[in-house]
């Protein structure tokens, strides 16, 4: 079975009467792998938009009113649940093997009637942002790539947060300084120059989920490569933005990505 195939399509309620919503069970690597899909119910083409989320497990779950935000502002948008959730099949890494999940839920989109194969947008939030990277590194025909509130480097997010350590160490295997190859695996700063589409880059320098280092990082990466990079650093704003500031960035986002 062809990785990225609809294995099954449930309506799932929608809150917006222009947005339809469906859990997908689609194909990865063997596995029956679960995800939504968001699609605006007006008949035509669209862009296509993944949602990488961030989080583990129930924390930073896929959330449907995320995602008719952004099917309303002209997307259909493909959000995997990652393996290991929701009913889906494997067991969940974090930025390991489930990158491919990832990748199988792009070529999804790629294999949608209504959307223009050669317009599609990644879309990273927090531990979504080394997810994001992974896919536009693996699929260089990628139209754009947004990082909000992005981890761009695992060694450093198992620094900064203590808290994510005991996960860390039972889903990677150990310590940084233990397995550097396992966190390097899973850092994909360090192939920036890889990157292909033009990427924008939304922080909040008062982030204490994920550092504005991560930001910075992969910004002086990318400069360094000469790769077309934009950034927007919000001064006041931890890792949620307020609720107006988040919609107006969804709206600004939105038209940076149709503008590529």
């Amino acid at each position: 079975m062809k990785d990225g195939t609809i294995l099954h399509k449930q309506r799932f309620p929608s809150s917006n009467p222009r947005v339809a919503l469906w859990v997908i069970t689609y194909a990865c690597q063997g596995l029956k792998i679960k995800g939504m899909l968001a699609e605006p119910k007006e008949k035509g083409m669209y862009d296509g938009f993944l949602y990488l989320r961030g989080g583990i497990k129930n924390v930073g779950t896929v959330r449907p009113a995320r995602l008719i935000q952004f099917a309303s502002q002209g997307f259909i948008v493909m959000a995997p649940f990652y393996r290991g959730n929701q009913g889906g099949e494997g067991n969940e890494d974090f930025a390991g093997d489930d990158r491919y999940d990832a990748f199988a839920a792009y070529d999804l989109l790629k294999q949608l009637p209504n959307v223009y194969h050669d317009r599609i947008h990644i879309f990273g939030f927090s531990r979504g942002g080394v997810m994001a990277l992974l896919t536009a590194i693996e699929k260089n025909d990628s139209r754009s790539l947004v990082l909000w509130g992005g981890v761009t480097d695992m060694v450093l997010t198992y620094e900064e947060r203590e808290d994510l350590r005991r996960m860390m160490k039972r889903v990677i295997g150990g310590t940084p300084s233990k397995y550097p190859e396992r966190y390097e695996w899973r850092t994909p700063l360090h192939r920036a120059h890889l990157i292909e589409p033009p990427v924008l880059l939304i922080h909040g320098l008062e982030d204490k989920n994920v550092s504005i280092d991560h930001s910075y990082q992969l910004e002086s990466k990318l400069k360094k490569s000469n790769k077309k990079v934009t950034s927007w650093y919000f001064e006041n704003f931890p890792h949620a933005f307020p609720p107006k500031e988040n919609r107006e960035t969804v709206k600004k986002l939105t038209k940076w990505m149709k503008a590529q």
